[in-house]
């Protein structure tokens, strides 16, 4: 880990990785990249309305399935370090909330995509105006066929104004649906890169309120959530509007009998007011239970391979479970109310044909086919928007649920960092503490460090040691900025490198782990090599640097994981090395020689702060801190140290395995200049094994991410189906859908078939109506709860399974799928488990 400035830590190894890289491109290469940018960025305005710009794409994709690197690159506008730098730019420039109860960053978002959220609403304003035209020139073909034209050809304008107004229908629904759609990656994207942001700058007890399960799920679920909200948002508005143009063509084909229109729509809205209010609180309560599940299982998954050994496996699943049948009562809860809410509103079109009808009959208001067809075309048209207010109402809570939980998360205390500065040639104190005081919990009146008082040199090696406890981690954790300052005043200038006590290694080659992101220097890499002794370990790996490292170094030892953290941080070349305890995993042959090649020679004009419990070679150091309970005792030279400090004679009269200090003290960095030759460590180098034996990813540990391609055929489906009774219960809704689309084409039937028999009365007409009407929201009712049934019941059947192939997986699986890969997988997993709820519903839609 190395920090420059404030803005470097450890997990930013992918953006230093792209920045080196882009960096390291020439001109010719940037050419090449620019032209692989998507078509869409350089798209003209016809081909962006009609789409022309993906017929290269599709073309390709005809001919053979399409892989990553067919796909072209995002414009500047998509990417998402430009989001985010657009996003950050605006939320640091002012707050525009407009009220405290609403969180900043959703108008900081709103004002980022205003020209974008615009025109999206142009094209569904569009599309609303050019669906509700149909009635209307329905309206007028009934009257030209009945000789009521006015005027000559009347029919033939009317057929072209229809075709036009379908054309414009098409073309602005596509249009909307695809901005919008783009908007909310865009919003996704740079939401998950502010969530990742500021996960690294979390306090110590915000860190404790938001686990790593609860940031994954704020990334995989929330922000997914929030990124739909720009297509739903439009939903909402356009509902309203095609409703009020709905009953505007209503009161021109029936007047006065559309009030009763009226009411029962607004008496189905009112009526989903409390419903509604449930469903934010089944919300809430469900994505909290499912935070304390996704928890459970990424900690379970963290630690299977200590669940296996000591065959821990059935409880903690069983734990898992309970927590996953919390999770069931409140998902059921949501699921049921909003199943009520959609056969409210699905069956909301009969009752309000039902109450117009028979308000027309009330009203002695005449039923011809002018106005009964008019009627029944202008109520398909409000059908769908009716039918979409539940889909609107959960995407609105659901965004409202993500939108706060994200809120809380990037406003939740960061650590205070200190004042940092660069690194400049000859600068005289590249750390200085002056009664400084830390401690990990804010809150807390106790402190972990007390009157700290520190001044380094530049060039200065100073030795940390004291008894376990004493708080020595905790300085170098301080000097880092990880722990919270109370009191004092603290300055480091420079460029960090730290080297942990546990050592942290990356799923990938061991060269990866080593560059880190940076740029290959063939000198300077074999140097780091030979200083951190690795030239001997690398030559009996089969592919040298080029073998993958398994998940957290699992085909490595504990001393060549640690050999590799240092040769990370001393590639990296900072003026400051924070050094904790790194050779505690190594032999004392081996710490020796890391010690005299690593500290004392290659990191000779550095400033070091090393950590250690080896008193051995405390005394080549140029001053030495003596801590204990969070305090530094002492501060002075060796010799000065043993004759002024008891404590620290007892430490060192304690230590009993020497190595001999003669030997280190003849170590002077003046005196161990080695010359490092390439030849020497050609072999450990993966191009070393191109002519013999080319590494192939079959070979290695880490396996590539299967993906399948093609066609997956009904057979996805019918393993949903099959799961827990699937089939009984899908049967039976698709019947009850039958049933229920039946009985709408036999209202509109019986009503088009009879609206002119002489021998059929209006009461009659109208009563049988509602009859049909009255046993197809029957048939409603039953396929909602099915449905509902069916998904709880799949959900739960496919979730065991996850469950039972995660922990029954062999050692080896977690050995060769990076943690990352299966925490990802399993946990998108769960949340389609609970977001498929409508995959039954289509179903039901499609068989019937």
């Amino acid at each position: 880990m190395w920090n420059e400035g404030c803005n470097w830590s450890l997990s930013t190894w992918e953006q230093h990785k792209l920045h080196s890289q882009m960096g390291s491109l020439t001109s010719d290469e940037l050419a090449d990249s620019e032209s692989q940018v998507s078509p869409f960025a350089k798209a003209g305005f016809f081909s962006k309305m009609s789409f022309w710009w993906l017929n290269p794409l599709m073309k390709m994709g005809y001919k053979k399935p399409l892989e990553d690197k067919d796909m072209p690159l995002l414009g500047s506008t998509d990417r998402a370090c430009n989001q985010y730098s657009m996003f950050m730019e605006k939320l640091n420039g002012k707050n525009l909330s407009p009220s405290p109860a609403t969180p900043s960053f959703f108008w900081t978002i709103v004002s980022c995509h205003t020209c974008a959220i615009l025109v999206s609403g142009f094209f569904a304003l569009l599309k609303v105006l050019t669906v509700s035209a149909g009635p209307i020139i329905l309206k007028a073909f009934i009257n030209v066929s009945l000789g009521k034209g006015t005027f000559k050809h009347e029919g033939y304008v009317l057929a072209a104004l229809l075709f036009v107004c379908k054309c414009c229908e098409s073309l602005s629904q596509r249009q909307w649906y695809f901005r919008t759609r783009r908007l909310g990656l865009q919003v996704r994207s740079l939401l998950s890169a502010a969530i990742y942001k500021k996960q690294q700058k979390l306090s110590n007890a915000a860190k404790m309120k938001h686990s790593s399960g609860n940031i994954m799920n704020y990334v995989i679920v929330d922000a997914y959530r929030i990124g739909e909200s720009p297509y739903w948002f439009h939903q909402t508005w356009t509902t309203s509007v095609q409703i009020c143009i709905s009953l505007a063509i209503l009161y021109d084909v029936v007047g006065a009998a559309m009030i009763s229109s009226l009411v029962v729509i607004v008496m189905t809205v009112l009526s989903n007011v409390p419903l509604a209010r449930l469903q934010h609180k089944s919300k809430s309560k469900l994505m909290e239970a499912q935070d304390v599940r996704l928890k459970a299982m990424s900690e379970s998954l963290v630690h299977m391979k200590v669940l296996k050994l000591y065959a821990w496996e059935s409880h903690f699943k069983k734990v898992i479970e309970g927590l996953r049948k919390v999770e069931y009562k409140w998902l059921s809860a949501f699921q049921l109310r909003r199943a009520y809410n959609i056969f409210m509103f699905w069956s909301s079109p009969v009752l309000v044909s039902a109450a117009t009808f028979l308000t027309c009959y009330l009203l002695k208001i005449p039923l011809d086919a002018s106005n009964v067809f008019t009627f029944v075309a202008t109520l398909h048209l409000v059908q769908e928007p009716i039918r979409l207010v539940p889909e609107v109402i959960a995407a609105v809570i659901q965004s409202k649920v993500a939108f706060t939980r994200i809120s809380k998360f990037l406003d939740a205390p960061e650590l205070n960092g200190q004042v940092r500065k660069r690194y400049y040639v000859g600068i005289d104190y590249p750390i200085a503490m002056n009664s400084c005081s830390f401690s990990w919990d804010d809150s807390s009146s106790k402190h972990t460090l007390k009157n700290i008082n520190l001044i380094v040199k530049g060039g200065e090696k100073i030795a940390i040691c004291g008894e376990v406890g004493s708080g020595k981690s905790t300085l170098l954790a301080a000097v880092l900025g990880e722990v919270p300052k109370t009191e004092g005043m603290i300055q480091v200038c420079g460029k960090m490198a730290y080297v942990s006590q546990n050592a942290w290694i990356q799923s990938g080659t061991v060269r990866d782990n080593i560059l880190f992101g940076s740029s290959m220097d063939e000198e300077r890499y074999h140097n780091t090599l030979t200083r951190c002794s690795l030239v001997k370990d690398l030559e009996m790996l089969p592919y040298g640097d080029c073998t993958q490292i398994g998940e957290r170094g699992v085909n490595l030892s504990g001393g060549q994981k640690q050999r590799v953290q240092l040769a990370r941080a001393l590639y990296q070349n900072a003026e400051i090395y924070l050094l904790d305890d790194p050779f505690s995993a190594v032999d004392a042959h081996t710490s020796t020689s890391l010690f005299n090649e690593y500290v004392m020679s290659a990191l000779s004009e550095k400033t070091v702060l090393l950590v250690t419990h080896q008193v051995d070679f405390l005394p080549v150091f140029d001053s030495i801190l003596f801590m204990s309970h969070g305090e530094v005792i002492r501060s002075a030279p060796y010799q000065d140290l043993l004759a002024d400090c008891k404590e620290f004679k007892d430490l060192v009269s304690a230590d009993n395995d020497t190595i001999g200090v003669s030997d280190l003290n003849n170590s002077k960095p003046t005196q161990r200049s080695k010359e490092v030759s390439i030849k020497e460590t050609y072999g450990i180098h993966g191009s070393g094994y191109t002519e013999s034996v080319k590494p192939s990813p079959a070979d290695q540990l880490i396996k590539k991410e299967e993906r399948e391609t093609g066609d997956a055929g009904v057979k996805p489906y019918m393993l949903y189906l099959c799961q827990n009774k699937g089939l009984l219960y899908f049967s039976l809704s698709m019947i009850s859908h039958t049933f229920f689309v039946a009985g709408q084409i036999l209202q509109n039937w019986w009503m088009a078939a009879n609206v002119q028999n002489p021998h059929v009365s209006a009461l009659k007409l109208i009563s049988v109506y509602i009859i049909i009407g009255v046993c197809t929201m029957f048939f409603l009712l039953s396929r909602s709860l099915l449905v509902v049934v069916l998904g709880m019941h799949a959900s739960r059947s496919l979730f065991s399974q996850l469950l039972n192939s995660l922990f029954r997986a062999p050692m080896s699986f977690f050995d060769s799928t990076p943690l990352g890969r299966v925490l990802s997988r399993s946990l998108q997993i769960c949340v389609l488990l609970t977001l498929i709820f409508h995959l039954p519903l289509r179903l039901a839609l499609v068989a019937a």
